[in-house]
């Protein structure tokens, strides 16, 4: 009788075959072990930084063609529901290639800078409740799926590491650049 513990497809990371070379530099940030972990404790990390940046640093760039802590706060937001929304019709074997976004004319169109940064603060723990329901709530088939996004054939596991490596890399540039 083998004692071998199955490991989970949430707790491994992808193989780079299931994501475009970019994203190496996102998932190459997120620690070993279960990304749903993972994705939790961020929330209450960027949380915390979040929380102790005064209003007046909102709408401030490091440099003028720079994005401002509201935009990059605003960033995290879409770019995590442009993936949680890919994993899951990838989760739930939706075929349709899905187009690429370019993050910024997002970022252009949106109107971050006019709300308080304490707002956005907010809508990206829920956002990110959210992400976390979803990916606890897959089975195991679901996390080693694949579709097509931006041309390119990406898992949901992938997705999932994606957007807890994106975090990891901008909650880094908030706190070098921007404090």
């Amino acid at each position: 009788m083998s004692t071998a513990i199955a490991v989970k497809a949430s707790e491994t990371k992808p193989a780079k075959s299931e994501f475009l070379p970019y994203y190496e530099r996102y998932i190459a940030l997120v620690p070993d072990g279960d990304v749903i972990s993972t994705l939790a404790s961020q929330l209450t990390e960027t949380q915390s930084l979040l929380r102790v940046l005064p209003a007046s640093v909102a709408t401030y760039r490091y440099a003028p063609d720079k994005w401002s802590v509201n935009e990059v706060v605003g960033h995290l937001i879409d770019s995590e529901r442009i993936f949680t929304g890919r994993a899951l019709r990838f989760a739930r074997n939706d075929a349709t290639p899905i187009p690429g976004f370019e993050q910024d004319d997002y970022v252009r169109n949106a109107t971050f800078d006019a709300y308080p940064l304490s707002e956005l603060a907010a809508e990206m723990e829920t956002v990110r409740q959210s992400t976390i329901f979803f990916f606890r709530h897959l089975n195991e088939e679901a996390w080693t799926r694949r579709g097509l996004a931006n041309n390119a054939e990406v898992s949901v596991r992938a997705l999932a590491y994606i957007i807890a490596g994106h975090e990891l890399h901008h909650r880094e540039i908030l706190r070098t650049r921007y404090l």
